[in-house]
């Protein structure tokens, strides 16, 4: 017997950055692990030297038939028999039938064992369906077993914790169902569920049975905390999220069942159960990410609703997961103020039954009137705020131009030389990141070490080599961001880094991409004239893949040579016209210099396709964080100091903050002095 575990598989073109890392609040001060133990660091992947292309769908088609294995085209998977189990081959009243228990994904080629719980890449699998004519018998690939710690801590807490209708206190209990919206939720529906409560963390405990409810494999606690006038729900699972794969109701699902509604918590799964009768299921991960290993177990169904929440970026995540789905099958119950999320809408008295009856299909051929376009043009309507996209919380000047981070644009970023485009670009995006934007980073120029390094700084706040005694700390907060990074460096093909984006989108539910910089990743061999066509299809390949997979591109090029007293302009970008014209966004550092010493730096909004608003507003770079949005606390002493002497006029600090207008011709702020010093120097 042969083993190979899913970790050694060499073929992975991404390296995550975290493998997620389980927080620890909300549990009891008995359970909180001691210090943080670095078991799941990932290993660091070599970078490919020769492109790794994904298989397709007619390659694992031609594989099975070519070797004889039978197989069923699913919704998103194969179907085929399991080499990974002892008889392949089961009887029923009319004969012999095959057993199609192995699920192959379409996309990726990754394949689950719904038996053997055996899974791994599409390599590995044609491995062991080639050994097995070597003689080679009863080879498998183990899935990842969760660790012993974690399962102890599963158990210590799962025993402690009791069915809600059992606490001692019926004020607690009332006290703990409103706190969870659960006024309206049967205790027969909690006891179908499972649900429990642990009184230490006050939070409710969610189990995850493995396959076949023989025992658990992890568990999620939900805690309450006030918040103003509303409440804030705090996650926690075991194990970590990255390897938390529960869809929450799965044991309740029948073989017969054909159709199923998807939620985004697991409240408002009970909800839809308790007042519709139908088959439902939570993501583990909410609207953030459905992982393709659940894929196999939403292939039997048919017809899949999704109803995830009650906002936009509920709505854009169905549509999304819907893509991983087959959006034939799959229907979209669109948010409204009388089509809120399930556990609202049961506690409103509104019915349920009535809403999934106006879910909308996520797919149609073709639009041919207005008619099918209404919908989406009301919900922007409706929701201008979240149609803008996700705002900065770090630059409120970006939210005044651009609006927000919105999904399908090209951004083209660019600036002089050694201005500091790659430090405030990792911020820019580290802020984005922060808010749950799902982020790849291809940083083609200097080394993910490094930039991970820059980011890490920023996301501080500080110099950590000077408090070492605090990375560990940082370090874990960081690892739960979804970030993402390539590990191209230097010249690649566009296909290769296109291949990649696409599996990072699937795989990941990536929605946003950054590229830095444009001329690293195509190299220097070519001709200036071959040079300026190739990066006019570089550009037209990425419009499109924003575009056809609904993800922002954010376009980092290098300006032309220009005169240093010179600004920049939109026609400065290197190359031809078709970057500016192909953006959506054009955003351009520039660093006025200085005779008398280093210059001023201000970021120059040139182009905004959604709303047409361009400006300029200052940026002042700190050198302890290495960010543009955090002002150094030097500078506000010496400004105090000059004040208090009497030497400068004082003046509100509320008037120097803000986006500018733009002068029409100038292009520069009537109250913004551009010639105005700025000491500090960021690094590269």
């Amino acid at each position: 017997m042969w083993l190979l575990l899913r970790g050694a598989c060499p073929l992975r073109i991404l390296l995550p950055l975290r493998g997620e890392w389980m927080g620890r609040r909300g549990l009891p001060r008995s359970m909180a692990p001691g210090p943080p133990r670095r078991k799941y660091r990932k290993e660091a992947l070599p970078a490919l030297e020769v492109p790794v292309l994904p298989v397709t769908t007619t390659e694992i088609r031609q594989y099975l038939r070519s070797h004889g294995i039978p197989f069923q085209d699913g919704h998103s998977c194969f179907r085929a028999p399991s080499p990974f189990v002892a008889s392949p081959e089961v009887k029923d009243q009319k004969g012999p039938t095959t057993s199609f228990t192995l699920f192959i994904d379409k996309t990726t080629g990754r394949f689950l064992c719904m038996t053997s719980l055996a899974e791994g890449s599409w390599e590995d699998f044609q491995a062991s369906v080639e050994g097995q004519g070597d003689g080679v018998k009863d080879g498998f690939l183990l899935s990842e077993a969760p660790e012993a710690e974690d399962i102890e801590k599963v158990r210590r807490i799962w025993d402690r914790a009791i069915p809600l209708w059992e606490l001692p206190d019926p004020k607690e209990a009332q006290l703990a169902r409103v706190m969870f919206g659960l006024t309206k939720v049967t205790d027969d529906t909690l006891r179908r569920f499972s649900v429990r409560y642990l009184r230490s963390a006050r939070s409710l405990v969610f189990p995850w049975y493995t396959p076949g409810g023989t025992g658990l494999r992890g568990l999620k606690l939900l805690g309450a905390e006030g918040q103003g006038d509303g409440v804030h729900y705090v996650e926690t699972t075991i194990p970590r999220p990255g390897a938390y794969h529960n869809l929450f109701g799965l044991p309740l699902i029948s073989h017969r069942d054909a159709e199923v509604v998807l939620t985004s918590r697991e409240l408002d799964s009970m909800a839809l159960s308790q007042s519709t009768g139908l088959p439902t299921l939570a993501l583990p991960r909410g609207t953030v990410c459905l992982p393709p290993a659940l894929l196999p177990y939403l292939e039997q169904f048919r017809r899949v609703v999704f109803w995830l929440g009650d906002d936009l970026r509920s709505w854009e995540a169905a549509k999304l997961f819907a893509r991983k789905l087959n959006p034939k099958r799959c229907s979209l119950v669109r948010p409204g103020n009388e089509q809120p999320r399930p556990l609202e809408a049961l506690n409103r008295g509104l019915n349920l039954s009535r809403i999934l009856r106006t879910a909308l299909p996520a797919w149609h051929k073709s639009i041919v009137s207005f008619r099918q376009l209404r919908e989406e043009v009301l919900g922007e309507l409706s929701n201008v705020e979240q149609a803008a996209g996700v705002h900065w919380s770090r630059f409120p000047d970006l939210n005044r131009l651009l609006k927000g981070h919105r999904k399908g644009e090209l951004t083209v970023f660019t600036g002089p030389t050694g201005s500091g485009k790659t430090t405030f670009i990792s911020e820019y995006a580290l802020d984005l990141c922060t808010q749950g934007v799902n982020t790849l980073w291809g940083s083609f120029e200097i080394s993910n070490v490094r930039l991970a390094r820059v980011m890490l700084t920023q996301f501080a706040v500080a110099r950590l080599e000077e408090q070492l005694d605090k990375y560990e700390e940082w370090a874990d907060r960081f690892e739960d961001l979804p970030l993402y990074f390539m590990t191209f460096h230097g010249q690649q093909s566009i296909r290769s880094v296109i291949d990649t984006m696409q599996h990072a989108v699937y795989v990941y539910d990536v929605c946003h991409v950054v590229i830095d910089n444009l001329q690293f990743m195509m190299g220097h061999e070519q001709l200036s004239t071959d040079r300026i066509a190739a990066q006019d299809y570089i550009v037209g390949a990425f419009r499109k893949f924003a575009t056809d997979n609904s993800c922002h591109v954010t376009l980092v090029i290098h300006p032309r040579k220009e005169d240093d007293d010179k600004e920049l302009q939109t026609a400065s970008i290197f190359g031809s016209a078709k970057a500016s014209q192909e953006a959506d966004n054009v955003l351009i550092l520039q660093d006025r210099k200085l005779v008398t010493g280093p210059g001023k730096r201000y970021l120059q909004v040139s182009k905004n396709r959604f709303d047409g608003d361009v400006g300029v507003f200052p940026l002042e770079f700190n050198k302890s964080s290495l960010t543009f949005s955090i002002p150094p606390k030097t500078k506000a002493r010496l400004k105090k100091i000059k004040d208090d002497s009497g030497l400068v006029a004082k003046k509100s600090a509320s008037s120097k903050k803000g986006a500018m207008t733009q002068n029409s011709e100038t292009g520069l702020s009537q109250d913004f002095n551009p010639n105005q010093p700025d000491t500090s120097k960021p690094s590269r």
